[in-house]
């Protein structure tokens, strides 16, 4: 059904050539709905627990046989962006009781989007996950909430970045870094929580010993935190229910006890990167990406505070082709992981004809293309190069959702000479396709010290001091 709307971008990903930009898809399905003279407006609506409410006002195509499937694959790639960017235990698209029917049918417990609906629900915020309809007047009204956060340098911080690959941790005394250290590991099938637990304390008490005395913990981790709660975490993956919920969900509530009960916070490591922009740059409207062993991103707003939105465009689809990559722990196709993560890197690398060892892991092939990209090889420029086109067309997307000035790009993927291709490509995109966003977004990059230590850095100052 969505091959119904053809759209031709002006530049092609040198080994991704069917890549089809969500953004460009959606614009071509609006103004096929402007133009039809018969539009239907609706508004779709998620709340949270805390009674935050998110809304997003579109239109869609006549209320027509011949439109219905256009009319549902739009209305369903959109639910599942403004879920994985904003987050919601309850939709409500008002205008058209039908469309919020089928909807339901999808994310539900026996629908397509099954993982959604879980993860949504009873993991995140608790609940079992709906999805209601209304007349456009009785829309839920929008109610966003901003927290101030971060910031504070003052006495003797540790701050750790938890990755899929790699922990981070650094030690601080009032604002100075006095030692930095990345630890291997691999933590998504360990089934023992304990060895998660293990790990965390170590990189704690390697960074405790620079440290005359330690006065608060600050960190950033891939998945969702809720109070520092564990709530979904891709690092924990191999754990089971059971000792999830015994073990897990509090991991760092007792680690907090362990440390005697010092201001002990942890957050998505997504925030804690656009934190660290928002630092260095002395500037707001920040979207931190960090294209790492997933993909993170955080936001922090014109007004300088951190919203309790989800920011997870790991999952946010920006790829509209039928075949386009599948996620292999949620099932859908064409979202942000599989463009912008070192995932991404592997998937591209048969198409580059790089030939490395089968069951590579994902971080050493990584540092082989690295490699052949110091050296100038036009296969690796190529796989970086199509990173970086389709980057700029899913920044085009994002904008949509996020007020955007600086765009800070971090994580392993985005250090060296391949990281300039990327914002390189990112920026023709932008200049060819989105002239408006090109004059209003700065790429910002730290230093390779700051893309591979600046998180952890960021993450110690997210406590106040008691």
């Amino acid at each position: 059904m969505n091959n119904m709307i053809k759209v031709n971008p002006k530049l092609k990903a040198p080994l991704d050539p069917g890549f089809t930009p969500a953004v460009l898809w959606n614009r071509t399905f609006r103004e096929l709905a402007e133009n039809s003279g018969g539009a239907k407006k609706i508004i779709i609506s998620l709340e949270r627990t805390n009674g935050s409410v998110s809304a997003f006002e579109t239109e869609i195509l006549p209320d027509k046989p011949e439109y219905s499937d256009l009319n549902l694959f739009y209305v369903e790639r959109l639910v599942k962006n403004l879920l994985w960017i904003k987050g919601g235990w309850k939709i409500t698209i008002a205008g058209d009781e039908n469309l919020a029917r089928k909807i339901a049918g999808i994310y539900s417990r026996s629908g397509k989007r099954k993982f959604d609906y879980d993860i949504m629900g009873e993991k995140i915020y608790g609940k079992t996950m709906q999805v209601a309809s209304c007349e456009i007047r009785n829309s839920p009204v929008e109610n966003e909430t901003a927290v101030s956060i971060g910031g504070n340098l003052d006495g003797c911080r540790i701050g750790f970045d938890l990755g899929g690959s790699d922990r981070k941790c650094a030690a601080l005394i009032d604002g100075e870094v006095v030692f930095t250290e990345e630890i291997p590991w691999d933590p998504y099938f360990q089934k023992d929580p304990q060895w998660h637990r293990d790990g965390i304390n170590d990189s704690l008490k390697r960074a405790a010993a620079h440290l005359p005395r330690v006065d608060a913990i600050g960190g950033s981790s891939a998945g969702v935190y809720i109070d520092s709660q564990v709530r979904v975490s891709s690092l924990f993956r191999g754990v089971s229910d059971v000792d999830f919920k015994k073990h897990v969900r509090n991991i760092f509530l007792d680690l907090r006890k362990e440390w005697n009960d010092i201001p002990f916070i942890v957050v998505n490591d997504g925030e804690v990167t656009a934190l660290a922009g928002s630092m260095s740059m002395q500037d707001n409207a920040v979207l931190g990406i960090s294209m790492g062993t997933s993909l993170a991103a955080g936001y922090v707003t014109p007004a300088g505070n951190i919203t309790d939105w989800l920011n997870e465009l790991a999952f946010a689809p920006i790829d509209y082709r039928e075949n386009a990559p599948s996620d292999e722990w949620s099932n859908d196709v064409g979202c942000g992981v599989q463009y912008f993560s070192q995932q991404a890197v592997a998937r591209l690398v048969p198409s580059a004809k790089i030939i490395l060892p089968e069951k590579m892991p994902f971080a050493e092939i990584l540092v082989e293309v690295q490699n052949l990209m110091k050296k100038g090889d036009e296969r690796a420029d190529k796989i970086y190069s199509s990173i970086g086109t389709c980057f700029g067309y899913a920044l085009a997307q994002y904008s949509e959702m996020y007020e955007i000035r600086n765009l800070l790009l971090l994580g392993r993927v985005s250090s060296g000479t391949g990281g300039e291709v990327i914002i390189s490509k990112a920026e023709e995109v932008l200049k060819s396709e989105f002239p408006e966003l090109s004059d209003k977004i700065k790429f910002r990059t730290p230093d390779e010290k700051m893309k591979r230590h600046g998180q952890a850095v960021a993450a110690a100052s997210l406590p106040k001091i008691k």
